[in-house]
């Protein structure tokens, strides 16, 4: 009998820990997701358009850019620097996220 609790323990200790993991997984989608929507959002403010226009045009900024973002692989995503990034993102997602909320 005291096995059987034992082991009945064993899995509801696993099953929620699983689930821990599943809600922040989602938070975390959750909070860059809304970083995205928002910036998506903002780069569209008329006090923007016209700079955000220019950046585009500017070959030196989208050089550096390219090389920026190839600093980044998403085929390895528990790389130090896209764990980095990744916080980054989240931190100011669920910041957006909660103001706006």
């Amino acid at each position: 009998m005291w096995k059987n609790v034992g082991l009945l323990f064993l899995f509801l200790v696993s099953f929620v820990g699983g689930a821990n993991a599943q809600v922040a997984a989602l938070n975390e989608a959750k909070y860059i997701t809304t970083l995205k929507v928002v910036t998506d959002h903002k780069m569209k403010d008329a006090d923007l358009v016209g700079d955000i226009d220019q950046l585009r045009e500017n070959e030196r900024f989208l050089k550096d850019l390219k090389g920026m973002l190839a600093k980044l692989d998403n085929n390895r995503p528990n790389s130090a620097k896209n764990l980095k990034i990744k916080r980054i993102l989240e931190r100011a997602g669920k910041e957006i996220y909660n103001e706006l909320k």
